[in-house]
């Protein structure tokens, strides 16, 4: 069973919509009217960080599944568990400015090519 796997995979997915949330607070809060996506700092590094975090999840959900599979549920969720904490952090550092979003980004990065990696790794040496 993959419970931990799960977990990992309800959090990651709580979280993103947590920073949907965020992105509708930040428009009452900023004034920035649907449809638009610009018009105030603030909202536009809340828009961008709830963006961004939808661009990794395509990569990192169908990763963290494969190495959990072909490697292990707790591993994996653990490299997840580091993943998430990587977007947490990037969200505090981009929340506050742009160039604040560095250490969050590598966090969550190579959480992500090791889930990756891992997973690759693992189906390419069961073909041998």
């Amino acid at each position: 069973m993959y419970h931990l796997t799960a977990l990992v995979t309800l959090l990651a997915i709580a979280f993103y919509f947590f920073t949907i949330m965020n992105v509708s607070r930040s428009r009452s809060k900023t004034g920035v009217k649907v449809p638009a996506i610009s018009g105030h700092p603030d909202f536009e590094r809340a828009f961008r960080i709830q963006a961004n975090t939808l661009e990794w999840m395509p990569i990192v959900l169908p990763a963290l599944w494969l190495f959990a599979i072909y490697i292990g549920d707790a591993i994996a969720a653990g490299i997840g568990a580091v993943w998430i904490i990587g977007r947490v952090v990037y969200f505090i550092g981009y929340s506050k400015a742009a160039a604040k979003r560095g250490p969050g980004f590598m966090i969550q990065g190579i959480a992500a090519i090791a889930l990756w990696a891992g997973a690759i790794g693992a189906v390419v040496l069961r073909l041998v």
